[in-house]
């Protein structure tokens, strides 16, 4: 990522949160007045007086902890500081300084990094000067007072963080293929992360709902550059009881629609639920890639067919995404992760794919003719021609007499004949059928 990078730290429940939500114009990172909502970085992209520029949210550091979760928030932060050209260190003004905030300014003075201080919830400017003053001692020169919920003096600030990025940090328009990995808890999704990138980067626990907002993770793989977007798991709505986890269900899903392919990830051993049906739905509606990925195949017991019969019944059970591949994999033993990539390539390829309105009419012709269109007292559905009008998903704009005889399974037969004839694995293909009139 070439963007310069911005870093938010702090203690947990100072407002880290509710700052990049105002910085970037939504709510992307959770809010919610708990401490240690936000378990892992979330990354975004936003600009300034023009200026772009990526933005991480971290976890509260809390840097004597023997708590597991904690810890490895933690390291998520040390890792963002690391990644980050300007750090902003954020402490609450309405507590005032405390020990806390002194372990992570020494944390943030071994980083060698430009780290600019600012005291949030300063609720009343009147308070603004008598609430910083304490935060002079931890040495990161004059603070700035801001109150993000009010959004006070949040313009200086962005001034100050814009004037400190490097300036030999020159923006990037290369498109990246982003892929979502999403699925229910606890089958893998942060682990395929983690083992595709070569690090720790979000947090892997046996306790399902441990990532809860999506995470966007640049990455490279045989000179192609990609986000992997790590999703938290997607439960059934009567098993989501927390205002934080419907917060993360909600991220789940605009993560879905924000990503290019969709990676739906199932435990092998308990194969494919009602719940991984509707998650697939979610990237079929939404005119995404889509590939099912078979984790932990190393626990399951092989005959002669074992992989050729588990595809066949994911495939009857997903029959409205059968154009999906399946990929057979083991995070844990790391084997064929990397093909996930590889066909995830191949798969925004065909999301890509135009074909010509001479070759898709010879195609409609010919299916035509092997097979007669449907037809209702009397009157037999007619097709005229057909254009390729828009990609990413395939869209095709076919024109006919009467809408009302154009019957799914016809348009199922046109759709396969098309898939017959050009490589649309792993993408749906979407129709607009336009009545001409005077003729029904």
């Amino acid at each position: 990522m070439s963007k310069p990078i911005l870093a938010i730290v702090g203690r947990p429940n100072v407002g880290k949160s509710t700052f990049f939500n105002r910085i970037i114009g939504e709510r992307r990172a959770i809010v919610e007045d708990v401490p240690g909502v936000t378990r892992d970085r979330i990354y975004a992209e936003t600009e300034w007086n023009s200026k772009e520029f990526a933005i991480i949210d971290t976890g509260g550091i809390e840097v004597n902890t023997d708590d597991t979760i904690h810890a490895q928030m933690r390291d998520q932060a040390v890792m963002a500081m690391d990644m980050a050209d300007v750090i902003v260190f954020m402490v609450d003004g309405k507590e005032g300084l405390t020990t806390a905030d002194r372990e992570v300014a020494t944390m943030l003075r071994r980083t060698g990094k430009e780290v600019i201080l600012v005291v949030n919830k300063i609720d009343v400017p009147s308070r603004l000067y008598e609430d910083i003053y304490d935060f002079y001692e931890l040495g990161f020169g004059e603070p700035i007072g801001i109150s993000s919920v009010n959004m006070l003096n949040l313009g200086d600030l962005l001034d100050r963080i814009v004037e400190s990025f490097p300036s030999d940090k020159t923006d990037d328009d290369e498109e990246t293929t982003k892929i979502a990995i999403i699925g229910k808890p606890n089958v893998g999704k942060s682990s395929l992360v983690n083992c595709l990138t070569g690090e720790k980067r979000v947090i892997v626990s046996p306790i399902a709902g441990t990532t809860r907002d999506s995470i966007d993770t640049p990455f490279e793989f045989e000179d192609n550059k990609y986000t992997l977007i790590d999703t938290a798991g997607l439960r059934k709505k009567s098993k989501v009881h927390d205002n934080i986890e419907k917060y993360s269900v909600i991220r789940a899903v605009a993560a879905v629609e924000r990503c290019d392919v969709c990676i739906l990830m199932i435990d092998a051993e308990n194969g494919l639920t009602e719940q991984d049906k509707k998650i697939a739905g979610i990237a079929h509606e939404a005119g995404k890639g889509l590939m099912i990925v078979v984790n932990k195949w190393d626990l399951i017991e092989k005959e002669t067919n074992t992989m050729r019969d588990y595809e066949r019944q994911i495939k009857a059970e997903l029959l409205f995404a059968s154009y999906a591949p399946c990929l057979f994999i083991s995070v844990l033993n790391k084997q064929r992760v990397f093909d996930v990539i590889r066909k995830a390539a191949v798969i925004q390829e065909n999301r890509s794919q135009r074909i010509t309105t001479g070759k898709l009419n010879n195609i409609i012709e010919d299916a035509v003719m092997m097979r007669q269109p449907p037809q209702d007292k009397g009157k037999r559905l007619k097709i005229y021609y057909g254009a390729q009008i828009g990609v990413q998903p395939p869209l095709f704009s076919i024109n006919i007499n009467n809408r009302e005889l154009m019957h799914f399974s016809y348009s199922r037969y046109i759709e396969n004949k098309i898939r017959e004839a050009y490589d649309f694995e792993g993408t749906s293909i979407k129709f607009i059928f336009n009545e001409k009139k005077g003729d029904r």
